[in-house]
């Protein structure tokens, strides 16, 4: 894993995040993502860190948002093929290194479908709210 480059965001990584969000099913301009939202997001106290590996190329993302009171974890993804080779496990440790940073809670969602996904949250400490359903309105 030591061939792994975790960073901060950048507008240049924009198409490659599209592309990784397209294979993942994580988002889109459909529900309203865009590179003018990512940068929003920062302004506002928001962090997105991208994985690159050896070969330079965009494998992961973690998209935390801030909303004065909480982080918001979205778009937290591999892209599949790299997918189960501790990727995942390694951006979620420096996602909560940055939570912890800002003495913030971390709150996500995830699909209940998505076993490897909980797996992995609940083993580095995410508890779930219970039966809470999400919804949300579109604009």
């Amino acid at each position: 894993m030591s061939d792994l480059l975790i960073r901060d965001y950048e507008p240049t990584d924009y198409p490659a995040i599209e592309n990784l969000w397209s294979q993942t099913g994580l988002g889109g301009a459909q529900r309203g993502d865009n590179q003018q939202t990512i940068e929003l997001s920062l302004k506002m106290g928001g962090k997105f860190l991208v994985v690159i590996n050896k070969s330079g190329e965009l494998i992961a993302t973690s998209w935390m948002t801030f909303d004065g009171r909480r982080l918001h974890l979205h778009h937290f993804g591999v892209l599949p093929y790299c997918q189960r080779q501790g990727i995942g496990k390694l951006l979620a440790l420096q996602s909560i290194a940055f939570a912890k940073e800002r003495n913030t809670q971390i709150k996500l969602e995830v699909h209940k479908s998505n076993k490897a996904a909980i797996s992995l949250y609940t083993s580095l400490g995410f508890v779930s709210l219970g039966d809470y359903e999400v919804y949300i309105r579109p604009c």
